[in-house]
């Protein structure tokens, strides 16, 4: 689960990492007034969406007055900002968040994440801050620092202290950072998050460490332990298919193919997505109904996948062990029938019950496509696609 800036902050500033004042607004009037109780005569506009790069799609403007913050709240509030991280449908903007301006006098990077390799968490410190550390990775991977956390022994002030150095800080500033980074380790474990991310962190032109920007992304699996940070999600932000998808518990992830896959298992999953493109198709979608799927599950996993108007055709891959192929196929053939289906549909069934699976959809009287093995399923898919087109 992904959160607001704001958000994110609120959260660091309970661990001690240094920020500075804001106010959320959901209006240009909020915005406005925000700015006044602030103080100060600098501040900076921000637009609020789950995506990174809002500076350079014109969603980040400094304002030198209280004017220039009408000005800006209104241009960016209710704009489709359009960035790296959103696509070209982009985002609509529905909230801000104003905050005091600051003098920089250098940008850099910090960040937190899981690595799983070494089962320990990695914090990661750059000299190039403001930058994605992707690029930096590629490009200059020399100038990102790294030092991985046993979390046994938890965060300790060497690791700190290596950081700061790593950033080319000394003295004061060395300390205050090792108290920051202490700050973004602790958000990371006991906020159960698997990123946090500080970029730019700043140092002032007084000396001073701040987090400018803030981003932090949740273990979903873990947010029944949190249901003050559960609270946050914006669905607003999310696309509705994955929430539909969350709410009747099925796993799904929309891709930018053309071929919408139904599985039963994550792995089995990502091999049918694999074997699609092996014969030249592009899977739309990512989407695993469980072990134990209903009939009624079945067609609402249907309904997901038919919403994405990209999707040409339907391939199911099922492998029946806990799952009866039977109560599949009556899924298949209810959700056909209901929905109107007529695109393209191959079904390959293994497992409990696939004679009778495969005898309720022969019965149906629909243009299902029935597939011997997964390889078969997919050349199929793809042909029947070409055809179609």
């Amino acid at each position: 689960m992904n959160v607001h800036e704001h958000q994110a902050k609120e959260i660091l500033g309970r661990h001690g990492v240094a920020l500075l004042k804001g106010a959320v607004a959901l209006s240009v009037a909020e915005a406005v007034e925000g700015a006044r109780r602030l103080g100060g005569t600098l501040w900076v506009v921000k637009a609020q969406i789950h995506a990174g790069g809002r500076g350079k799609g014109g969603g980040v403007k400094l304002a030198r007055s209280l004017a220039e913050v009408e000005t800006h709240a209104k241009a960016i509030l209710g704009m489709t900002l359009i960035t790296h991280q959103t696509g070209p449908q982009g985002r609509v903007v529905k909230r801000l968040f104003v905050e005091e301006g600051c003098e920089i006098a250098r940008e850099l990077y910090l960040g937190a994440v899981i690595d799983r390799d070494s089962g320990r968490v990695a914090l990661m410190a750059s000299t190039e801050g403001g930058v994605e550390i992707e690029k930096v990775a590629a490009e200059t991977p020399e100038k990102i620092v790294t030092v991985r956390i046993d979390p046994a022994a938890g965060f300790q002030p060497f690791h700190g202290r290596r950081l700061a150095y790593g950033l080319g800080l000394s003295g004061a500033q060395a300390g205050a950072a090792s108290k920051l980074i202490s700050g973004v380790y602790g958000a990371l474990v006991q906020e159960d998050a698997s990123l946090v991310e500080v970029n730019p962190l700043v140092v002032t032109k007084t000396g001073g460490l701040l987090a400018l920007d803030a981003k932090i992304n949740f273990d979903d699996n873990a947010l029944y332990r949190h249901p003050e940070i559960a609270a946050l999600r914006d669905l607003n932000e999310e696309d509705p298919a994955e929430t539909a998808a969350a709410e009747a518990s099925l796993s799904y992830i929309k891709l930018d193919g053309n071929i919408g896959c139904m599985v039963n298992g994550a792995g089995l999953a990502m091999a049918t997505m694999d074997i699609i493109k092996l014969n030249g198709g592009e899977p739309a979608n990512f989407l695993d109904v469980g072990g134990g799927a209903t009939k009624e599950r079945v067609t609402t996993a249907f309904k997901i996948i038919l919403s994405d108007a990209n999707v040409r055709g339907i391939l199911v891959n099922i492998f029946g062990g806990i799952m009866r192929c039977d109560v599949i196929a009556e899924g298949v053939v209810a959700a056909a029938r209901e929905l109107g289906l007529t695109r393209p549909l191959v079904v390959r069934l293994e497992g409990t019950n696939v004679a009778l699976g495969k005898e309720i959809m022969a019965r149906s009287g629909l243009p299902i496509v029935a597939a011997d093995d997964l390889g078969d399923a997919a050349r199929k898919i793809v042909a029947a696609i070409g055809r179609a087109a």
